[in-house]
This record gives C-alpha cells, sequence and structure tokens, in this order.
C-alpha cells in the first residue's frame, strides 16, 4: 500500500514549487501517493510585525490563485489539484507569468479545468475555506515555518528546502533521508543560509 504524503503550497512560493517537483519525482521512484492542498502566505503572515510593506504587497498577488485552487477542489474534487497546482507553478515559476486572469485561464485550461473558475480570484466567499486548509496543514507544526508542509503518516514538517529538484534516484534517496531524520523522536532542526536562488531545471 502507497505512503501517503500530504502536500501544502501557496502557488506564489518558489520554494514550495522546487519542493514539489521533487515530490512529483519521489512518486516515480517510491510507493509513495501525494495529496495537494492549498496553505496561504497571507494568513500565514497575517500577524507578523517583522516582514516589509513590500513583502506583504507582493503576497497579495497569492490570494486570487489560492481561491481558485479551493474553488476547483470544492467543484471537481481534491484530485484536481495537482494538475492545478502543476499547471500554474509551470505558467508562474517556470515561464515567469504574472498572476493575471489569464495566467489563471490558462492554467485552468491545461488542468482541463472550466476557465469560469478563474472567477473565484475575486471571490471573498472561498476564504474561511482557504484558511481552514491552511490551519489544517499548520497545526501540527507550528507558525513559525513556511511553504510547504507535508504530513507524512504521523510526521509533520516545513520542506525540504531544496533546488534544484534532484530527480531520480536521488529523489528517492532524499525521501528516505527525510523519512529517517522526521521518525526520529525529538528532532526539530536541521538548516543553513540559503546561497542561491531557486532553480527550476
Amino acid at each position: 500500500m502507497a505512503t501517503s504524503a500530504d502536500f501544502w503550497f501557496d502557488p506564489l512560493c518558489p520554494w514550495a514549487w522546487v519542493t514539489s517537483r521533487w515530490m512529483v519525482e519521489v512518486e516515480q521512484v517510491r510507493d509513495v501517493e501525494v495529496r495537494w492542498h492549498v496553505m496561504s502566505l497571507i494568513v500565514l503572515n497575517e500577524a507578523r510585525q517583522d516582514i516589509t510593506d513590500e513583502y506583504r504587497a507582493k503576497i497579495q498577488k497569492a490570494l486570487g490563485p489560492v481561491r481558485v485552487c479551493i474553488a476547483a477542489e470544492q467543484a471537481h474534487g481534491n484530485e484536481v489539484l495537482g494538475p492545478l497546482y502543476t499547471a500554474l507553478g509551470t505558467r508562474r515559476h517556470n515561464q515567469a507569468g504574472e498572476f493575471d486572469r489569464a495566467l489563471l485561464e490558462g492554467a485552468l485550461t491545461d488542468a482541463g479545468l472550466p476557465t469560469s473558475l478563474a472567477d473565484a480570484a475575486e471571490d471573498e466567499s472561498y476564504d474561511a475555506a482557504v484558511r481552514a486548509s491552511h490551519e489544517e496543514g499548520m497545526k501540527p507544526v507550528g507558525d513559525d515555518v513556511g511553504t510547504p508542509v507535508i504530513h507524512v503518516e504521523g510526521r509533520y514538517f516545513f520542506g525540504p528546502v531544496v533546488t534544484p529538484a534532484p530527480r531520480g534516484e536521488a529523489a528517492g534517496t532524499l525521501w528516505d533521508a527525510v523519512m529517517v531524520v522526521t521518525g526520529t523522536p525529538g528532532f526539530y532542526e536541521l538548516k543553513r543560509s540559503r546561497d542561491t536562488r531557486p532553480s527550476f531545471e
């Protein structure tokens, strides 16, 4: 039976995008099945006083795509989130697009979904569901981490933050290592400063 890995993402985050492509690779080389969920950089940072106005303005651009993801999930089931996130991330990160109406409609088309779902980007009625999904992902790990968050059979963690995404057996090896450290009682953190930008190769 495949191991279930629940992955929380905000489509705006480039680091989450790279980690998500690693998880897609992991599915190919390990008996792992990823289920995708929405979290929100806006909800994560709404009470923080230590972020700049520039960053706060930047993450406002994430609200529309997150709402669209929630609307798609509500209308068509959780299984559409993986293809939709792939379409959004490819257009945003790999192709350097902006989260405007054209990008949202293009991503929805790529994912085989109706373009009318792009209307959700301006619909505040989805915000409660965004917050609920976010809190489901964040509650076990706490609020002092970012995106992505992964839940795997009683293990809950932020990251890994890696670039570029490991491919093939290298992806499986990293997965094995993550399972070892996150399965170690009392293990909390392993970190070093980033010295490069995210790579989408």
